[in-house]
């Protein structure tokens, strides 16, 4: 049984037992989350939400909160003495989910 769950904007394909890796969420190490955007709920039968499936819901815990690897953007124009660097590094949240409610 798996369900794709909405969180931040972004869909996540949920299964018992899985780890996800979402943006960072307001959330301390420990907390159990409900997430009851869910889109679509797969099993015996498929349900299909119109926008989310009513009564489903995916309960996950916090694991850790982690920064993914840095990305470097660097811009130039040729012959105009223009260079600019910037780093960026994205937090994430790490969540283990313990079971799908449908």
């Amino acid at each position: 049984m798996y369900a794709v769950v909405e969180i931040a904007g972004k869909q996540y394909r949920a299964e018992k037992g899985a780890t996800l890796r979402v943006d960072r969420l307001e959330a301390e190490k420990g907390a159990s989350l409900s997430l009851d955007k869910v889109l679509l709920l797969s099993g015996d039968t498929v349900k299909v939400g119109a926008p989310y499936v009513a009564g489903a819901a995916v309960k996950a815990i916090v694991q850790e909160e982690m920064k993914g690897d840095k990305i470097i953007v660097f811009k130039y124009k040729p012959k105009k003495d223009y260079r600019r660097t910037q780093g960026h590094r994205q937090s994430y949240t790490v969540l283990k989910v313990e079971e799908i409610v449908g």
